[in-house]
């Protein structure tokens, strides 16, 4: 089978969607489907054996990491020539407005997929009052496709709720070779604390943007002078966050990646995850995979992997004290600790990248079966 995927955001680009979307083309591409990405150009043209059709475009405003690239007729002319089975557009914002046309004028079979929760992400920026419209203009994109899918039950329930159709689940995954207990390394350790490697060590790792409410973390610092905490990645809202930690244990590590990100989560005691506006939240999951226990928000598809006291902590994103609260009885509960480690690796090990691609070809296989039958009837 030959699929087109339309991302929004592609190598070299780290974050959560270009982890699962970089497996997905691998995997994909090893059992002998082909793969054709069209994505803001990045300077790579091939990914695993697929080519990546790179668009020009410009930095967003509020986000400089992200391009906006526009849609143009040079896609269609790409699409012509690689003539897929299907189109799969990967959160149809603006780039992916193309894949969505072309599968209509082409009469290709579409396949859309919603990993970036926007609507919430606007009480961030300022532009809350812009919820509704946002949400019409979803539906309208969305509902063009024959499958809409989700990687959580918390956003399946969501987008059907706002009238979004033929919604369903695509499975989480995660690297638990990459990401291993075995990992643990006490030059990491110093590194991360900043030659603190005695000191309870909390680790936040993924994007520096304010949706991320990564602020929150600074009262279960204050809460445990005798911690250190180590923000891994970068993005936007750096400086403003090194503002809001100055005078903390807090060290800025900037992004890791491969073993390093391995060894990071690996070496930590806790691995606190603020954020409520997380379609499913993979940098948990990867977490755990590590032997991490997690201390999370009780919100969105954080649900679907943290069993609170189990494999992990949730605490209620309302109250302030709920955080504090888990990660002191974390920290002091050593048995217990150890425990959650090992019952986040064991659910960890349950999702592989494999599975999961493997549910999506079954996916893709159903939509093209589906229109093929359409097809028949007409004719």
């Amino acid at each position: 089978m030959k699929i087109a995927l339309f991302t929004e955001t592609f190598l070299p680009k780290v974050d959560g969607i270009v982890t699962r979307l970089r497996h997905t083309v691998e995997h994909l591409q090893r059992n002998g489907d082909r793969v054709l990405v069209v994505a803001p150009e990045g300077g790579i043209t091939e990914y695993q054996g697929a080519k990546v059709y790179g668009v020009s475009g410009f930095p967003l405003p509020l986000y400089p990491e992200l391009k906006m690239a526009l849609p143009r007729p040079a896609i269609g002319h790409e699409l012509e020539r690689f003539q897929p089975d299907i189109v799969h557009v990967v959160n149809p914002a603006v780039l992916g407005l193309s894949g969505l046309f072309y599968a209509k004028v082409l009469k290709i079979p579409l396949v859309a997929s919603y990993h970036t929760h926007l609507p919430q992400y606007l009480q961030h920026y300022g532009l809350g009052m812009l919820e509704g419209l946002l949400w019409e203009l979803l539906k309208t994109a969305h509902n063009q496709a024959e499958l809409n899918l989700c990687t959580s039950t918390a956003m399946v329930e969501e987008l059907s709720s706002h009238g979004i159709q033929r919604v369903d689940l695509w499975q989480r995954g995660v690297d638990t070779e990459l990401f291993h207990p075995d990992l643990t390394c006490e030059q990491m350790r110093s590194r991360l604390s900043q030659g603190h490697p005695d000191s309870p060590l909390l680790l936040y790792v993924g994007r520096l943007s304010a949706e991320k409410e990564i602020e929150r973390i600074k009262p279960v610092l204050e809460a445990i002078p005798e911690a250190r905490l180590a923000l891994v990645g970068d993005g936007p809202h750096r400086l403003a966050l090194e503002k809001h930690f100055a005078g903390t244990n807090t060290h800025f590590v900037g992004y890791l990646t491969g073993r390093d990100l391995g060894a990071a989560f690996a070496s930590a005691d806790a691995f606190l995850f603020p954020s409520r506006t997380e379609t499913l939240g993979l940098v948990l999951l990867e977490a755990m995979a590590a032997g991490c226990p997690v201390v999370a928000a009780n919100s969105g598809g954080i649900v679907d992997i943290v069993t609170s006291g189990v494999n992990g902590y949730l605490f209620d994103p309302k109250d302030e004290q709920g955080a504090i609260a888990a990660t002191l009885h974390l920290l002091e509960q050593k048995q217990e600790r150890e425990t959650i480690r090992q019952n986040a690796r064991l659910e960890a090990e349950r999702w592989g990248w494999a599975a999961a691609t493997r549910q999506l070809q079954g996916y893709y296989q159903m939509v093209e079966s589906k229109r093929l039958a359409e097809n028949v009837l007409v004719g």
